[in-house]
C-alpha cells in the first residue's frame, strides 16, 4: 500500500476534496491518503509545478501524488501519470504542472491514463471534474496496488510533456541574475531560481551586504542593500535579509514580515531579481 498526497488549486470551503477522498477510499478503505497543500491560487499552474518540487522528493520511492490544477479541463489536454528520477509517480494534467519535476528532478518515464479503464465507473458524461472522475480514481489505483504502472495506459515519450517557460539563472561578472519562482506563502518571502552553488561564485560571505533588484516588465519595484544572513535570528525583526532558502536557492525576506506584501510582489517569469556584489 502506496500514500496518495492530493494537491489542488480547490481549496476547502466545498465538497470537492472530500468527493475525491471517498472516491479514492471506494478503490480501497486501506489507503492512507494525505493533503500537499489545497490552497494553490486558482488556474496556476506555475504553483502547482513548483509546490510538486517542493514536495515530492521527500516521500518515499513509489509516493502517489494527484495534482490537479487544471483550468484546461475537458479540452484536448493529456492526462498522465510520470514516474520521477526518485521513484514516485504524478497523476495530472498534462498542462505544464510538470515543468519543475522535469527539469530539476528529472521524469523517467510517463503514460498517458486509458480512461476506457482507469474511470471512474459512470462518470463518462461529466467533462469538468477529472480531478475526481480520472486522476483521484487511477492514482487511488495505483497506490493501493489495483493496478500496476503498466496498466495506467501507453507509453508515451517525456519528451513531449509540457513545460512552462523558465528563464535560467545567469551570472555577469559581480552580479547574479534570476527569477521569482514562487513565496513562501504564509510568511511573504521570495523564492528564486538561483542555487545557492551559482550564488557562492559571488564568493561572499555571512553578514556582507549585497545589492538587490526586483524588476517587473521593466519596471523596478525594488532597490536596496540587504544583508547576507544564515537564518533570520541573525537580523533584528523588520530588517530585510537574502537567506538560504530549504530547496537550497537563495531567498529574499523580512523578519516576522512579509516582503511580497510591503513591496507588492509577484512571482513568475516576468519577475526579475538581481544580486549585485558591491
Amino acid at each position: 500500500m502506496r500514500p496518495l498526497i492530493l494537491q489542488t488549486d480547490f481549496g476547502t470551503s466545498d465538497g470537492a476534496v472530500s468527493a475525491m477522498y471517498g472516491v479514492a477510499y471506494s478503490v480501497d478503505e486501506n489507503l492512507r491518503i494525505f493533503d500537499l497543500t489545497h490552497d494553490i491560487q486558482p488556474y496556476n499552474i506555475w504553483e502547482a509545478s513548483y509546490r510538486l518540487i517542493q514536495t515530492v522528493n521527500y516521500w518515499k520511492e513509489g509516493s502517489v501524488f494527484v495534482s490537479v490544477v487544471d483550468p484546461g479541463v475537458g479540452s484536448n489536454r493529456k492526462s498522465v501519470v510520470v514516474k520521477t528520477a526518485g521513484g514516485q509517480y504524478i497523476v495530472t494534467p498534462d498542462n505544464g504542472t510538470l515543468t519543475h519535476m522535469k527539469k530539476i528532478i528529472g521524469i523517467v518515464e510517463a503514460r498517458e491514463i486509458d480512461e476506457s479503464v482507469n474511470r471512474l465507473p459512470n462518470s463518462g458524461e461529466s467533462y469538468t471534474f477529472h480531478g475526481r472522475d480520472i486522476y483521484a480514481y487511477t492514482g487511488a489505483r495505483l497506490a493501493s496496488g489495483v493496478i500496476d504502472y503498466e496498466g495506467v495506459g501507453p507509453l508515451i515519450n517525456v519528451d513531449d510533456i509540457v513545460e512552462l517557460k523558465t528563464i535560467a539563472p545567469k551570472k555577469e561578472g559581480d552580479m547574479i541574475s534570476g527569477t521569482i519562482d514562487v513565496l513562501d506563502i504564509r510568511f511573504g518571502s521570495l523564492w528564486t531560481n538561483i542555487p545557492r552553488t551559482l550564488f557562492k561564485e559571488l564568493n561572499v560571505q555571512f553578514g556582507d551586504y549585497l545589492e538587490i533588484s526586483i524588476e517587473h516588465e521593466h519596471r523596478i519595484a525594488y532597490k536596496n542593500m540587504i544583508v547576507y544572513a544564515r537564518s533570520f535570528a541573525d537580523v533584528s525583526t523588520g530588517e530585510t535579509l537574502l537567506y538560504t532558502n530549504s530547496l537550497d536557492h537563495m531567498a529574499v525576506a523580512i523578519n516576522q514580515g512579509s516582503f511580497a506584501k510591503a513591496y507588492n510582489v509577484g512571482t513568475g517569469t516576468s519577475w526579475k531579481i538581481s544580486i549585485k556584489k558591491i
